[in-house]
Parts: C-alpha cells; sequence; structure tokens
C-alpha cells in the first residue's frame, strides 16, 4: 500500500479537525459548548457544521501542531491578517466560532462549498467600523436583510492587493480553495453587539432570515461531544468517493455508504488525540468499511522504510472498532511525530 494513503488519513485528520473527545465534564466546558450551540442554533441549513475554540485553536493548538514548520504558520497567520485587512474580521479576537457549510455539487467529479460563520466576541463594533472605512474602494455597498444593514463586498480585488508571496504552496492553495466561496463576495454584519455573521451573501442571508436551520441529526452528533479544540459534524450522504482524493480501489465503494462523519480534535504539547466516528445506511456496509480499513492497517509491515517509521507507528497505535452501523477510528499522536509529519509541508 502506497504510503501516501497513510499520510493524507493523518495529516487530513488534522487539517479537518477530526479528533478526539475530551475526557473531563468540568463547569468550564459545559458552558463553552452551551455558548457554541447557541451558535449552532442560529446557522441556516447546512451539510457540515464545525465548532472551534477560536481563542484555543489559533492561540496554542495550530502553534503546536505547527511548530516544526514555522514557514506554514506564518503563512496562515498572513491569510488570517488578510482576511482582517480585506474585512476587518480578525478570528483571533473571537471566543467561539461555528462554520456551516452548504455542499453544491459542480460537475460530476468535483464539489464546491459555500460557508457562513458565526463568531462570538465582544468586538463587533470596531469590524465594522473597519468595514465602513474600506468603502473607498469601490468594491463595498450595503445591503438591509431581516432587518439588519450588512455590508458586502468584492473579494477578488483586496485579495489580489493583500496576497501573500507564498501563492505557490500547497497550504496556500488549500486555503484559497476553502475559501473560494469568499472570493467572489463577502457579506459581514452584526446580529447582536456580541455576535458576528459573515461568509457567501446568500448564506448570510439564510441565517438572517431564519428560514431553515441545521438539521437535528447533526447537531444531536455535535452536542453528544465534550467541547475541545474543535468538533465536526458531516453529512457527506454517499458522496464520500466524490470528496476525497483517493483511487478508486483503495476503499472500493465502501465509504459510499457513509451518512454521516463527526469527530473533534484535543492538542497537548505530548501531542493529538483524535477520534473519529463515520456512520453508514447500512450494518454490512459499516462492517465492509472496517474490514477494508483493517486490511489497510494490516499492510503496515510493507511500512518498512526509515522514512515510513511514522505512519507504520500511527497504524499501529489505530483502533477501530465497529458499533451497529458506525465504524470508529481511535489514534493519538505524539508530539514527536506530529513535528515529522508538518514539517514535509510545502
Amino acid at each position: 500500500m502506497k504510503t501516501k494513503y497513510f499520510a493524507f488519513v493523518a495529516i487530513a485528520a488534522l487539517l479537518f479537525n477530526v479528533g478526539a473527545f475530551a475526557a473531563g465534564d468540568t463547569k468550564n466546558a459545559r458552558a463553552k459548548k452551551r455558548a457554541s450551540m447557541r451558535l449552532v442554533a442560529m446557522l441556516p441549513a447546512s451539510d457540515g457544521v464545525a465548532i472551534f475554540d477560536a481563542k484555543q485553536f489559533l492561540g496554542t493548538a495550530l502553534p503546536t501542531l505547527l511548530a516544526s514548520n514555522q514557514p506554514a504558520l506564518s503563512e496562515i497567520t498572513t491569510k488570517i491578517n488578510e482576511m482582517a485587512t480585506r474585512t476587518g474580521v480578525d478570528l483571533r479576537k473571537f471566543d467561539e466560532i461555528v462554520v456551516g457549510v452548504a455542499a453544491k455539487q459542480v460537475t460530476a467529479t468535483e464539489m464546491d462549498y459555500e460557508p457562513v460563520a458565526i463568531a462570538s466576541g465582544d468586538v463587533t463594533d470596531g469590524a465594522l467600523n473597519a468595514i465602513k472605512k474600506m468603502s473607498a474602494n469601490g468594491s463595498y455597498r450595503e445591503e438591509k436583510i431581516a432587518g439588519k444593514t450588512v455590508y458586502i463586498f468584492t473579494a477578488a480585488p483586496s485579495m489580489q492587493q493583500t496576497s501573500s508571496t507564498t501563492a505557490g504552496s500547497k497550504i496556500s492553495a488549500a486555503i484559497d480553495k476553502a475559501l473560494r466561496g469568499l472570493q467572489r463576495e463577502i457579506a459581514v454584519t452584526a446580529i447582536d453587539r456580541n455576535t458576528l455573521v459573515f461568509g457567501c451573501l446568500d448564506r448570510v442571508r439564510e441565517t438572517l432570515e431564519g428560514r431553515t436551520h441545521v438539521g437535528a441529526d447533526l447537531t444531536a452528533l455535535l452536542a453528544a461531544k465534550e467541547m475541545t479544540v474543535g468538533n465536526f459534524a458531516f453529512k457527506p450522504a454517499g458522496k464520500m468517493g466524490k470528496m476525497l482524493p483517493l483511487d478508486t480501489d483503495m476503499l472500493g465503494t465502501s465509504i459510499d455508504g457513509i451518512q454521516y462523519v463527526t469527530g473533534s480534535i484535543d492538542v497537548s504539547t505530548t501531542g493529538t488525540t483524535l477520534q473519529a466516528m463515520a456512520r453508514t445506511r447500512l450494518p454490512h456496509q459499516a462492517a465492509e468499511l472496517k474490514d477494508t480499513l483493517d486490511t489497510i492497517r494490516n499492510l503496515r509491515g510493507l511500512l518498512n522504510k526509515p522514512n515510513q517509521a511514522i505512519y507504520r507507528r500511527m497504524a499501529d497505535n489505530a483502533r477501530i472498532t465497529l458499533r451497529g452501523n458506525d465504524v470508529m477510528l481511535d489514534l493519538t499522536v505524539p508530539q514527536s511525530d506530529i513535528d515529522a509529519l508538518v514539517a514535509g509541508i510545502k
């Protein structure tokens, strides 16, 4: 088995925040969960939802994950700075951020994603004032939606003006693709003095009008987890094969039986603990998926070269279990291996 598959599973899990349940049930964790679920309730109907403890993720978790790759960390920081410059929204000033993504199939093999984010923090006035100051560039307009003044501006010209010098890197390309929906127009407004909503105009409109909401199926998956650095629930509804850059013969058709993927992440200075769950439509699909993953895991003996040792250890440490329609993956990666994994990202 080619080692790129193990690398993909490891790095994708880190970057998409599919990770570990928190162990404790502290008062602080419960308060954070209540605050986050309040924001989730404001989102419009979405195919995927992610919850971030923004201060912990950007303040400690991300620097820890990328400690051995300062250029990558610098590039992400540059992208955050660019967003703050273009939109007045500085993600580092918020406490909690929730993101709702609507998936849209644009071709037979390609998916596109339209995001909207809701962030809480006592910084709304400053963000909106910064937006107003940008009106001089001519790419800015206002629109009234559901009684709120929404500030809308074209992102592409501003992006060109503030683009970083690392535009050719994979990190930059991945971030730009993830924000593709925001490169056309970005809409920003305040729901109240502590809550900001921003994203694609149509998705911001849906949020303010409140006609649709995240389905109970996704909110139940999110509510079942303790608050950690980030929680995640996604409804691929049989389209996983189109979303993952894997050869079709690797997992066969078993991944297209996946109806839900959920997980969370916890990061410390000693390592990253990950847990993910895939829920299939039928029990036999879950059994087939587990068998396929077990087969891939059992091929770790082929990873006998020195530069493959990390992937072999990850395969050794991974626990794959089956319960009904659910396939669970538990994995703890020590910080030394995280450092080696991310050091090679260009």
